[in-house]
């Protein structure tokens, strides 16, 4: 039997797209080095949440590791692989560019490498929203140049939209790029702001509020964002760039206030101007998902919130 190779899979998108994968039916190998980056125990409480499918198999390995990467696509019968691993976050980009260039763009290019080496049928690589930076095109749409990235990170992630391009180019590779905007919910990862906040305003600890909290996020639910990845693999395109965001952006004051409403604590705001990695507003434009491959983001923001609520309080104990 054919599989799916999903990079990153013991990571938050990760977890929730081999989850999915596994629910229709699908062969699953996950690939991930769970990096200490976050507590590594999260990652592997991530894999436990798996279940114990015969169709999933773990194999702990780095996407830097090109001779591993192509023993598993060839021994493991891939024929489909989704790329989610990378080193995330862009402020801890802003001094790590090094690492994150060689784990985003050299790992990348190996994960393509393996990919041509079996054929394989379709790639999705995940991107990010903040290859736009601070453009004027609201909402963002896909035909914007995206040369402007604020931090290191997106730009290794507008780096490997550019390099997957040059592999279909050259040698066919369906390959597909998904720009995910502000994901949340469970089994989102510590660094992450809603994670953080929860923690912060449960603990009556300061959080901080860039803009007065006037910046806007088009914050989307995971099992949106996992749905989206599915349905994105299962329509090869040649090659493509697609949004995957929800469309509607949320003032980051709303945001902190819906969470006040569901832990029922007051948040104490510390505000302070943004930095120079962060954009005013994320907005995604997703009409081209939705034309192509159906993408039908459905949980709202206040919904979404309290799903990862729930979660939260479970996981923390």
């Amino acid at each position: 039997m054919n599989a799916i190779l999903v990079t990153g899979a013991a990571g938050f998108i990760g977890s929730h797209v081999s989850e999915m994968l596994l629910k229709r039916g699908e062969h699953v190998i996950g690939y991930d080095n769970l990096d200490p980056y976050y507590d590594p125990r999260i990652k592997r409480h991530n894999l436990n949440a798996l279940g114990d499918s015969l169709n999933f198999t773990f194999i702990e390995g780095d996407i830097r590791d090109a001779e591993k990467l192509n023993h598993v696509t060839k021994t493991q019968k891939i024929d489909r692989i989704v790329h989610l691993a990378a080193l995330a976050n862009v402020r801890v980009s802003i001094n790590r560019a090094a690492d994150f260039t060689a784990v985003n763009v050299g790992g990348t290019v190996n994960v393509l490498e393996a990919a041509r080496a079996v054929n394989a049928a379709h790639v999705v690589i995940a991107s990010t929203s903040s290859v736009y930076g601070e453009t004027n095109r609201i909402p963002f749409t896909e035909d914007d140049p995206a040369i402007n990235p604020l931090a290191p990170y997106p730009a290794t992630k507008r780096a490997t939209e550019l390099m997957s391009h040059a592999f279909h180019n050259l040698f066919h590779l369906p390959i597909t790029a998904l720009r995910f905007f502000n994901v949340y919910g469970p089994r989102g990862r510590p660094d992450m702001t809603p994670y953080k906040w929860t923690q912060a305003i449960l603990n009556g600890e300061p959080i901080t509020l860039f803009n007065k909290g006037n910046m806007k996020r088009d914050w989307t639910f995971v099992d949106d964002t996992a749905k989206g990845v599915v349905a994105a693999l299962d329509h090869p395109n040649g090659f493509g760039i697609y949004n995957l965001g929800r469309g509607e952006p949320v003032l980051m004051s709303d945001f902190v206030q819906i969470i006040e409403e569901i832990t029922g604590k007051s948040a104490i705001i510390q505000e302070t101007e943004a930095p120079a990695s962060d954009p005013s507003v994320t907005y995604a434009d997703i009409t081209l998902a939705r034309k192509t491959f159906g993408y039908d983001p459905q949980v709202s923001i206040a919904d979404g919130l309290q799903k990862f609520w729930e979660w939260f309080r479970l996981a923390n104990g």
